[in-house]
């Protein structure tokens, strides 16, 4: 069976979600050009004509996979509700106990990305568009009288390296925190910094 031509566009969006689905299947550290290319049966060459080395391909494809994540995020606090609400359906849903995948997968990320520049500059990227879409949801609140706080930016980086920390506990040490307890944890730390 011949392979359909794929546009530039479609073959990397291809390749990324391969990429992807290596990197959590191997680890970012095991994963290679030859698995990624295997993985849709297509030459190491085609790869890297796209990609150049690993790790480009690595870091393009924690920005693709983050997209997801952050389009879902917009999505929520784009609703037409209160700040109060849709801030609190944005962390249940990115909280380690919520809908949100690839935990495994951005905890990986990080830790590459203490040795990767590619990577450290996506991953800080996309943790800085994060952080700023939660503050800009708590100046909202504020400016409308729902809750008070002095620094949303600062409440934004407190509560998501709340939601992170307990992402590696849950994700690395199945058992050491019930579910039931970090989303009591996050709900209080929420509380807290908006006064509620």
């Amino acid at each position: 069976m011949a392979r359909v031509r794929l546009s530039v566009a479609e073959r990397r969006e291809e390749l990324l979600r391969a990429a992807i689905g290596q990197i959590e299947a191997r680890g970012v550290a095991a994963v290679r050009i030859a698995d990624v290319a295997s993985a849709l049966g297509v030459s190491n060459a085609l790869v890297l004509y796209h990609f150049s080395t690993k790790e480009k391909l690595v870091a393009a494809a924690f920005a693709y996979a983050a997209e997801d994540d952050l389009a879902r995020l917009r999505a929520l606090l784009g609703r037409r509700a209160s700040a109060l609400r849709r801030l609190r359906s944005a962390v249940r849903w990115y909280a380690p106990t919520g809908q949100a995948k690839g935990w495994r997968l951005w905890i990986e990320g990080w830790a590459v990305s203490l040795r990767e520049p590619a990577l450290r500059a996506v991953t800080r990227d996309l943790d800085q568009q994060w952080k700023a879409a939660i503050a800009e949801v708590i100046a909202e609140g504020v400016a409308a009288g729902e809750f008070t706080c002095p620094d949303p930016g600062g409440t934004a980086l407190r509560l998501t390296a709340l939601l992170d920390g307990l992402a590696v506990q849950l994700t690395s040490y199945p058992g050491a925190v019930p579910p039931a307890r970090a989303q009591q944890w996050v709900n209080d730390a929420l509380a807290t910094e908006l006064g509620l």
